[in-house]
């Protein structure tokens, strides 16, 4: 990590160093330009030996990505799983409907990773590229120039730059600062997460049950172990949050149906509020937003973190491709990145909101026209290699 100044010239510049800020800090350094990240927290440099309780599903295509830009060597094997198939219920007692990687001529649809092993990965490799890192600071004050924003922090440095990156989460910092208004969704539903031992192998598969305004997943760790997304209402959550160890599990294998057998929790519960936020526009004068700052989205489809990265690997594939003499912060640029993410963040914003209202709705017509559809699903070859390979990409 390289010593900084009190006063720092540099062609980008990432605000926020979660798991998008940081692969946005390698992306563009990989694409040849001079970055400054700036990290409100100290770097990450050590896992725990817990399995953490927040847990990612990774298409094959982010696998790939993270391959090429050097971050997937520095993750300890053993703490990932393959997801192989994924089976979905709609109704309880019924056969699921089951998406194989094979069906589609594929080794295998995603991964399952842990947060901290993903962090560590990416900060090694930060360090690997001696990319020019401020940490433990807070943004004080940006001001926007002709050729240039300059970024005032908290501990009196100064960043000025062509382009600034914004990663700084759901409740961004640069985003309010560029007036970018929002349009927001409360599902008044709250994800219980937690892991399991499971008595029954998982057989790589991601399980997920849909119930009316409820969602549960349990995912295929190492070890025999399975990770628990539990979507409920508020109300229902702060009843599982308070439930013993034993009803929790009794819960989750009823909920299950069983089919994993008798179930140990093996990790502290936690939960955390769910909501649907989508920026208005993804881009302002020489300002970007990537990951949750420009889009936070129901877990429901288990993409919010891969939507993210689909947005770094845009903007460094346009950024290869300009010419070097163009400058990084135009506003045709930025166009161009704001029209290419568009359709990816619509797509996912109406299929977790449009899941969700399938399946809560009561109405006996459209009850039955969904599940109608599911059955369905399971008879059309044709659409399931569809959703397979929609599902891995």
């Amino acid at each position: 990590m390289t010593q900084v100044k009190s006063f720092l010239e540099a062609e980008i510049v990432v605000v926020g160093a979660g798991l998008v800020g940081l692969s946005a800090a390698i992306a563009l350094k990989m694409a040849g330009k001079k970055v400054v990240l700036v990290a409100a927290n100290q770097p990450q440099l050590a896992t725990d030996s817990d399995w953490d309780t927040r847990i990612f599903a990774l298409t094959i295509a982010t696998q790939n990505w993270l391959k090429t830009l050097g971050v997937w060597p520095n993750i300890d094997a053993n703490r990932v799983n393959p997801i192989h198939a994924m089976h979905l219920w709609s109704q309880a007692n019924e056969a699921p409907l089951k998406l194989s990687a094979e069906d589609a001529n594929l080794s295998q649809l995603g991964v399952m990773i842990e947060n901290q092993q993903l962090t560590q990965a990416l900060w090694q490799t930060v360090n690997d590229l001696d990319i020019t890192v401020i940490a433990d600071v807070q943004c004080a004050k940006l001001e926007h120039h002709p050729n240039q924003v300059i970024l005032q922090l908290s501990n009196h440095q100064t960043v000025s730059a062509k382009l600034l990156v914004a990663a700084d989460g759901v409740h961004s910092w640069v985003r309010q600062q560029a007036n970018i208004a929002t349009t927001f969704k409360n599902f008044n539903q709250t994800a219980v997460v937690a892991n399991f031992k499971a008595e029954k192998s998982h057989g790589d598969i991601a399980r997920q049950w849909f119930a009316p305004h409820e969602t549960m997943a349990l995912l295929p760790l190492p070890q025999q172990m399975v990770a628990l997304v539990w979507s409920v209402s508020t109300e229902k959550a702060s009843q599982l949050l308070s439930a013993t160890t034993d009803a929790l599990a009794q819960s989750v294998l009823e909920q299950s149906q069983g089919v994993l057998g008798e179930l140990t929790l093996v990790s502290p519960t936690q939960t955390f509020a769910l909501a649907q936020q989508t920026a208005q526009q993804m881009i302002a004068e020489r300002i970007v937003l990537v990951g949750d700052a420009g889009h936070q989205i129901h877990p429901m489809a288990g993409q919010g973190v891969n939507l993210g990265f689909r947005d770094v690997m845009e903007l460094a594939t346009l950024t290869t491709n300009t010419h070097a003499m163009m400058d990084i912060g135009d506003h045709g640029f930025l166009r161009r990145y704001e029209r290419a993410r568009k359709t990816d963040t619509l797509m996912m914003n109406s299929l977790t909101s449009g899941l969700d209202y399938l399946f809560a709705e009561q109405q006996p017509f459209i009850k039955q026209l969904t599940h109608w559809g599911f059955n369905q699903l399971k008879l059309q070859q044709n659409i399931k290699r569809f959703l397979i390979q929609q599902a891995a990409a």
